[in-house]
This record gives C-alpha cells, structure tokens and sequence, in this order.
C-alpha cells in the first residue's frame, strides 16, 4: 500500500496524454520527408547543392550546441536544429557563398529560436525567418539562380514577364530555383509520408492551396486558366512551404478553426505578393506574417468552455482545458 500511495503522488502537469511519438521522432520524420526534395536538389544541381546542407545542418546544430554549453542544458538531440538547417538549404539558391548559408543558419538557431527561449518558444519558423534575413541582407546572392545547367529566369520570374513555362518541368523540378523547391513532384511524395503517418494534417495546406488558387484566379489576370494555376501551384516553393512550414507545430494555430483561418490567410497573403508585389514569390514573407497573426486567431477562434458556473469551477476548468490541448 504504500507503494501504491508513493506512486500516486507523482503527478506531472496536463494535459495528461501520453503518445509514442516524442519531439525526436517526429523531427527525424521531417528529416526522411524532406530526403526526395533534397536528394532531387542534389540530382539537379549537383554536389555543391549538398555542400550547401551540411553547411547549415552544421551551422544550426553546433550552435545550438554551443548555446547549450552557455545555458547548461543541450537540446540537441531533440534533432529541431537538424531540421531547420536542412528546411534552410532548400530554401537558398545553390550558388550562395558558404558563409552566407552559415550565418543563415547561426541567425535561425541563435536569434530567432534559443534567445526566445528554444523550441516551442520561438514566434516564427527559423529556417523562414533566416531565408528573409539573407533576402534582406544580400538579396543579389540570393536572387541569383543562375547555374550551369540553367541560365535563365526561374518560371514564376518568366510568368510575371509574360512567357510561357513549361508545367511538365516545373512538376518534375527541370528548372531553375531554390535547392528543394524545384520539383512539386519530390515535396509531394514526402508531405504525402508525413499526412500517412498523422505528423500532419491537410488543414492548413489545403485551405492554403486552395484559397490561393482561388485568389489568382479572381486577381491573376487570366481568369481561371488551369495550365496557369497549375504553374503558379507548382512554383516558388509554394508546395514547400504549404506542406513542410505552414504546418510547424510551434507557429501554426493550435484550434481547428484557427489552422482553417491560418491557411486561408496564408493563401491570401501569398496571391497578394505574388499578384502585386514587386517580386515574383512570396510564400517566405506570408508564413512569416501569419505566423505573427497566430495569437490573433488563436484568440478569435477559441471554442467555447462547455459549462459555466460551477461552485468550484469545474466544469469550466474541463470544457477549457478540453479545447485549448486539442492539437490535432
């Protein structure tokens, strides 16, 4: 008996749901999802697309590494830094000096991740927050995707010139751009590896996709023209993004209602870069300012506590706690 008494004060804080999946597991999930688009990136552009990996896969794991020494407490083997090195890389061009993608990877980690206190506590996606940060600082390095294999401009930068693309390519990835985000094709096959396994849900790419396809057709200029949304699709690491950013668990909502709300927006934000802004993508910038949004629509989308009014505030207490833990 007093065993059983002993056992019965150790008691952790709620919610009180225990699953087989821990932060490792998961992450190293994203790792063997993102292994097409990466291993395709490598295929079309060739070694230094993988030299491009290593550097911010290193970047960002020994500096959380290092921050940990400072803080007395390592977080890397939750494998988090391992994950926004690689999703960094498949967002920069292969032609970016090393350094540059080294101290992309240092910002994602240092700044925007364990100055807010590590994972979980960062307000919005590293690898996307570094790639605007490159953006902003050398944007004619990271604007140029010129390679050897391909010369011209990248097939959204062409559209909004008026030419024509060739929607087999951009599909397959046979065109020039970021290291991951050229073949829909290869991120499609590893988003479908994660929806298999319930990592993610279609809630947010879906309201996203299918709020901006309905955006570009309104505001496009070419109406509903399936060969035209079928490249704007495919292009600018909206499928990426969509499926691998918008869907991080720190910086989406945590409400059903909110992650519906959070891709529509997203969807929106993304038309409106692309339709009247001055450059040609811009799915970086709309996570980013929907991941500010988050409390927001947290806020507004927050069901209500099932029953009121209790003498000890019970019921209130079970009907919040329902709501707010509710993640997938």
């Amino acid at each position: 008996m007093e065993n059983t008494t002993a056992d019965l004060h150790k008691v952790s804080s709620n919610p009180h749901v225990r699953s087989r999946l821990n932060t490792s597991t998961i992450m190293l999930t994203v790792v063997l999802a993102l292994l097409p688009a990466a291993g395709y990136g490598i295929y079309h552009f060739g070694p230094r697309a993988f030299l491009v990996m290593l550097v911010t896969v290193a970047s960002t794991v020994l500096t959380e590494f290092l921050f940990g020494l400072c803080i007395k407490k390592q977080t890397i083997g939750d494998l988090s830094a391992v994950v926004t090195g690689l999703l960094l890389a498949l967002n920069l061009p292969v032609s970016i000096p090393l350094w540059m993608a080294a101290a992309g990877g240092v910002f994602a980690i240092l700044v925007v991740k364990c100055l807010f206190g590590g994972l979980g506590q960062n307000f919005m996606n590293p690898a996307l927050a570094a790639r605007c940060f490159l953006l902003i600082s050398f944007p004619a390095y990271m604007t140029d995707f010129v390679t050897d294999a391909y010369t011209g401009a990248t097939p959204l930068a062409a559209m909004r010139a008026g030419e024509e693309v060739n929607i087999l390519d951009m599909v397959i990835g046979r065109t020039a751009g970021a290291i991951g985000e050229t073949s829909a094709a290869a991120i499609l096959i590893g988003a479908v590896f994660l929806l298999l396994l319930g990592i993610i849900d279609l809630r947010i790419p879906a309201s996203y996709l299918v709020v901006f396809a309905v955006f570009i057709s309104i505001f496009g200029g070419r109406g509903f023209d399936p060969a035209y949304l079928a490249a704007q699709l495919s292009g600018g690491g909206l499928m990426l993004g969509a499926f691998f950013m918008a869907t991080d668990y720190t910086t989406r909502p945590i409400t059903r209602g909110g992650q519906y709300l959070y891709g529509a927006l997203l969807g929106i934000l993304t038309g409106v870069f692309r339709v009247f802004g001055s450059a040609a993508e811009g799915v970086s910038y709309a996570i980013l300012l929907g991941n500010l949004l988050v409390p927001l629509i947290e806020k507004v989308t927050v069901p209500r506590a099932f029953g009121k009014g209790s003498t000890f505030g019970t019921s209130s207490a079970i009907g919040k706690g329902g709501s707010l833990h509710e993640k997938q």
